[in-house]
């Protein structure tokens, strides 16, 4: 079928599969199947689970696969590795890229099923689409009041009940829910650089 050779018979088992097209890996909650092994369906299997192994060290965000882990520390170490080829602006993660073309290309993908609104990323139309439902998902739990966005909660914790955020900046009036986000911050006053590259000695 082809001139590819392989020094072990399994790997040749596994290649045929992409000229017979047998998927021989099926998942059972849907219709999707896998040519190559099992861990390739294990990794699709936690759509359906939720399950989420890979937590970052720096947050609490968790993940499906150690790939996407690797991929979110860019936000931590500020590395961005992704540059608009349209203007001088960089980006930690190749999905944000995506979303900031669409600055330049004026496309807006997504459309509000309610009235003719468009908007050029999801976050965008998610938090637009409460104005409709009325949802508003971040609740406080020191008082009755309830947000759409998560900055405004964000601020009314900060203006409102500054005692329930107990990691104080020591030269700014700032505080955070986190201790790992103090340290973050204090590298504004410190200068400090947290994050060493193994590979140069770049510091982040």
């Amino acid at each position: 079928m082809c001139t590819k050779a392989f020094s072990h018979e399994s790997g040749l088992i596994k290649h045929k599969r992409i000229h017979t097209g047998e998927k021989r890996y099926q998942c059972n909650e849907c219709d999707k199947a896998f040519t190559q092994n099992i861990s390739v369906l294990i990794k699709h299997k936690r759509i359906h689970t939720g399950e989420r192994p890979y937590k970052c060290s720096q947050c609490d965000k968790t993940f499906s696969q150690s790939s996407h882990v690797k991929r979110h520390m860019n936000i931590h170490t500020g590395e961005k590795l992704y540059q608009c080829s349209q203007c001088d602006k960089k980006f930690s993660l190749n999905s944000h890229l995506k979303t900031h073309m669409r600055v330049h290309t004026g496309e807006r993908p997504y459309t509000c099923s309610m009235c003719d609104k468009v908007f050029s990323d999801e976050s965008g139309i998610i938090k637009h689409k409460r104005i409709h439902t009325g949802e508003k998902p971040y609740q406080c739990n020191q008082c009755d009041k309830a947000f759409t966005e998560n900055s405004n909660f964000i601020r009314h914790m900060q203006t409102t009940h500054t005692e329930e955020m107990p990691y104080k900046c020591s030269q700014c009036d700032k505080a955070f829910f986190q201790s790992s986000h103090l340290k973050r911050h204090m590298t504004i006053h410190t200068g400090e650089k947290l994050y060493q590259c193994k590979q140069s000695d770049k510091s982040f």
